[in-house]
């Protein structure tokens, strides 16, 4: 794997469990022009990755505030071992952006935290349209397959440290490290 996972574009080798997985990709119908670019490029780079197109399960909700129940759903009941969100929420005169835009990145960390499973984050908070074109296979690339391929890597980080046996706690209490 990289040493340095912040790379907008990530190289490294999955574990070959991760090939095996299923995967999800959940879809916010708002400014769908934006989000079915983000989704499409999300789902190539999975498939490019390994993973069998018939492991990707795509999901549509209406909006980007749907996103964090819809990508519970696909764990939930898909069995998805990683899941992939995918939203455009533009800037428009009210405070609503910032609610929205904070709502759903709190809960999708939340979940990812609560599940054990990644959550790519693929979810563009712009000023407007033409922002998110340029996020969106624009001179900013494409904020899909950066979403995946950030899952895919935390999931093959999960797999090899299995692999491993390796296991720690987190919080207090949890013995020492000496």
């Amino acid at each position: 794997m990289s040493s340095d996972p912040s790379a907008s574009n990530l190289s490294f080798s999955l574990n070959e469990n991760t090939k095996k997985k299923k995967a999800g990709i959940v879809v916010s119908g708002w400014h769908r022009e934006i989000t079915e670019v983000l989704a499409a490029s999300a789902k190539k780079t999975l498939i490019e990755a390994g993973i069998d197109p018939e492991n990707i399960i795509i999901q549509h909700v209406p909006g980007s505030f749907e996103l964090p129940l819809g990508a519970q759903f696909l764990f939930e009941y898909e069995k998805a071992d990683l899941v992939i969100a995918i939203g455009c929420i533009i800037k428009g005169e009210t405070p609503h952006f910032h609610y929205i835009s904070e709502a759903v990145t709190l809960t999708l960390i939340q979940l990812q935290a609560r599940s054990n499973h990644p959550v790519g984050f693929g979810v563009l908070t712009v000023d407007s349209l033409e922002q998110a074109k340029e996020r969106a296979g624009g001179k900013h690339g494409n904020k899909g397959e950066e979403a995946a391929n950030a899952a895919l890597y935390m999931l093959s980080l999960r797999e090899d440290m299995r692999k491993q046996g390796t296991k720690s706690s987190i919080g207090f209490g949890s013995g020492s490290r000496e």
